[in-house]
């Protein structure tokens, strides 16, 4: 099969679709892969390490979409690139598509086959190619969050695990996952008083066994986060219904109570943000201020750390490429129901249930629309 990488043009967009590593393997396969000059260029891999790999380094996105039969991308295509993509052609990159009509009509009218990363399930009832990517930002979500406290960005001028005689900032995670998981890990590694509240009593449990003394679990209810978000210092959003638009958490009213300087950060701002007043920021300018409070509403965190975040991602989806490559779509599809989740749009239908809710637009099941 023909595999096409292009360079992402999202702003301060550094990850790459594919590593040299996995181009090999692809190629060890038979497969011939196209990648993009300078596609990984700022994150050090170089455009001579993918031709050691076996690819062909190419000048434009053009030649990609037009020759490539699996493009393999990060972000979601952005609207110079949906025109690109062509009736059958297969797109497997994160499409995030619940707050995003425009994208979602593009998709739909292409023809294209798009299987999202972060729909993508596995045996254990979670999402693996949107797990590590999670990682990241649950971990990235309190070093953005310790530097949005500072007074130069407008914060309350508070440090995270306070010194000898001062208290430790309170750190309000909303969610137990594995963005929420990862951002009260590393706040409680520098010694924040954090507090997770989530809606899984077994959840709190996991969290309460495997961290005691050092994490305060609260089963969320509107009151809950009501009272902790209130006196937050800092809130992470690591809310997740997966596919679907973040339910709004934290209202309006809520974040107006909040301490002056306290900061916001909305690591569910990809499926739409949980706090009333979020916006997606990017890397470039990632900060905005509402009634005092500071938020840091990033739609690409991990992009930050492209290097660590390319590799990670790379790790969890080179098997589902290597499935589709191999086998063709429709046979890796029907092969695997994990994948099957994936599948967001398919030759002009869309077959993701939370999607169409939440715009309200028809829907057909994949099995569906496979069939015909």
């Amino acid at each position: 099969m023909r595999i096409g990488v292009p360079k992402e043009i999202k702003i301060h967009e550094s990850r790459v679709g594919l590593t040299p590593a996995a181009v090999r393997e692809l190629a060890a396969h038979g497969h011939q892969v196209m990648v993009q000059k300078n596609a990984g260029q700022q994150i050090d891999l170089s455009d001579d390490q993918y031709r050691s790999a076996g690819a062909q380094v190419v000048d434009t996105s053009q030649e990609i979409y037009a020759r490539a039969e699996l493009i393999v991308k990060v972000k979601e295509p952005q609207a110079t690139e949906i025109p690109m993509l062509r009736e059958g052609q297969i797109l497997f990159t994160y499409l995030h598509l619940a707050p995003d009509p425009v994208q979602t009509k593009g998709l739909i009218e292409s023809g294209c086959v798009a299987i999202a990363y972060e729909t993508v399930t596995d045996n254990f009832g979670g999402l693996p190619l949107l797990a590590p990517m999670s990682e990241v930002a649950g971990r990235m979500a309190i070093q953005a969050g310790a530097h949005a406290l500072e007074l130069d960005q407008g914060g309350r001028g508070v440090l995270l695990g306070g010194v000898s005689g001062v208290p430790a900032a309170r750190v309000v995670v909303l969610g137990g996952g594995v963005v929420g998981t990862n951002a009260a890990r590393i706040a409680m590694g520098v010694e924040a008083h954090v507090t997770v509240l989530d809606k899984s009593i077994h959840r709190l449990q996991q969290l309460d066994a495997q961290y005691g003394s050092r994490i305060n679990t609260v089963f969320s209810t509107v009151d809950a986060v009501e009272e902790y978000v209130s006196s937050a210092d800092l809130v992470i959003g690591a809310v997740l219904v997966p596919g679907a638009a973040a339910p709004k958490l934290v209202s309006r009213e809520l974040v107006a109570r909040m301490n002056r300087g306290a900061v916001l950060v909305d690591v569910a701002i990809d499926q739409g943000g949980c706090f009333a007043t979020s916006k997606p920021t990017t890397l470039a300018d990632p900060i905005y201020t509402v009634d005092g409070v500071v938020h840091y509403c990033v739609s690409n965190m991990p992009g930050a750390v492209a290097r660590t975040s390319t590799f990670a991602l790379n790790n969890a989806t080179l098997p589902f490429a290597l499935a589709l490559a191999n086998k063709g779509y429709l046979k890796a599809l029907q092969d695997d129901p994990h994948l099957r989740n994936g599948l967001n749009v398919y030759r002009g239908r869309l077959t993701y249930d939370a999607v169409a809710r939440n715009q309200g637009v028809p829907y057909v099941s994949a099995l569906e629309a496979m069939a015909h």
